[in-house]
Order: structure tokens, then sequence, then C-alpha cells
């Protein structure tokens, strides 16, 4: 089943704090939105994708914490990333 409520994000390196970063692009607001795509885009991409509405905040906590650990200098990979998120990741099909 095709899901259609669905919210995309990337992860980020923001390369002067050399930290990763979230944006949620589809929850972006007029006043914020082009300096957070800015912010993404002059940054060093890790991953993007989309989560499913009805559980993102289950997924940002999950987020947040892909991000905890990526800043304390675990290497997660991609693949991490999606096991991780398996189960707040939509069906493309």
């Amino acid at each position: 089943m095709l899901e259609i409520n669905k919210v995309m994000f990337e992860i980020y390196r923001e390369r002067l704090t050399d930290e990763f970063r979230v944006v949620y692009f589809t929850e972006l607001n007029d006043h914020t939105r082009d300096k957070e795509i800015d912010r993404a885009l002059a940054g060093d991409h890790f991953y993007d994708g989309f989560i499913k509405e009805f559980k993102k905040q289950d997924a940002k906590i999950l987020i947040d914490e892909i991000l905890g650990r990526m800043n304390a200098g675990e290497e997660l990979s991609k693949d991490d990333v999606e096991s991780i998120l398996a189960d707040h990741i939509p069906e493309l099909e």
C-alpha cells in the first residue's frame, strides 16, 4: 500500500561545526524554509528519506539518538540508519 502521509528529511554533517544535523523539509514554514535548506545544502549529505507521518514522533526520537551517537564519534552507515528506522519508513509500492 502506498503511503501518502510522510515527512521528508535529510541527515547531513554541518561543515563549520562538523556536527550531524537533521532537517525535516516537509515541516518547514515560510520563515525558516530558506535558511534551513541553505544550511543543509552547505553541509555534507549523509542520508535522506521519509518517515511515516503517524509515527513521526517516535521516528524523530530515533533520529535524535542516531545524531547523538554519530556526534559522539560512533560511525554508523546508511544501512544502520535504515535498520534503526525500518518500522518508521513508509512503503514505496
